[in-house]
């Protein structure tokens, strides 16, 4: 019987030793010899998945993205159980993306390398712009379900807002990553803490009981929708 290979396992190999190297040495350390050493394949394994090394590096990237996505959606799902305010999730979610601990500090070095080749490289500016677009919507649907549940104003711009709180996030995200000394960690928490509320200033109404015969203040299940 044929041996079944999993390809995507033994892609997700390669992007890790990719991440590894570059967290450790940084991009021009990355070589298809010294991504096949550390994943612990050979050089022609490594070509086979990955004929570039902007393709490893665009792997590797998406990669890095998808883990954030899923710890910040595991926000949401943790907040719907613990009734936690969106505020609270979108907070948390922004930190995600900062360097703020190994290992985000590990994928903020990949965002790094990867934003330094959009320059020169069409496919990888494009995917880095989807991501940004992508992390703009996301935060632009918590601005939404925050005015239904009470805790942003009917007139605030969820556009505008999910602009301001990405661009925040990753402006402090650089500081952190080449100039520590600009910014500590608390600082830049406390930043994102104190952006986040003033977009957010209202007490969220997303669990309270209504009256007996009264209409509940918002759609059930829209507080789902908060991930970014």
């Amino acid at each position: 019987m044929p041996k079944v290979v999993d390809h995507q396992a033994r892609r997700i190999q390669v992007a890790d030793a990719v991440q590894e190297l570059i967290t450790e040495q940084g991009l021009d350390r990355v070589t298809v010899a010294r991504t096949a050493s550390t994943a612990g394949v050979s050089v022609g394994h490594v070509q086979h998945y990955f004929p570039t090394k902007d393709e490893m590096l665009l792997f590797t990237h998406e990669r890095v993205v998808r883990q954030i996505l899923d710890r910040v959606s595991a926000l949401g799902e943790r907040a719907t159980r613990q009734r936690l305010p969106i505020r609270d999730v979108v907070t948390e979610g922004l930190v995600e993306w900062l360097p703020v601990d190994p290992r985000r500090r590990s994928a903020h070095r990949v965002t790094l390398a990867f934003l330094g080749r959009t320059v020169d490289n069409p496919q990888l500016a494009q995917a880095h712009a989807e991501t940004g677009r992508l992390i703009r919507s996301m935060l632009a649907t918590a601005v939404h379900n925050g005015k239904e549940c009470g805790e942003v104003p009917d007139d605030t711009d969820q556009d505008l807002a999910a602009l301001e709180l990405h661009s925040l996030a990753e402006g402090l995200a650089l500081q952190l990553g080449s100039d520590p000394d600009a910014a500590t960690s608390r600082t830049a928490l406390a930043l994102v803490s104190a952006r986040v509320q003033a977009v957010f200033p209202g007490r969220c109404r997303q669990y309270e009981q209504p009256e007996e015969g009264s209409l509940a203040p918002m759609h059930s299940g829209s507080h789902r929708a908060i991930d970014i």
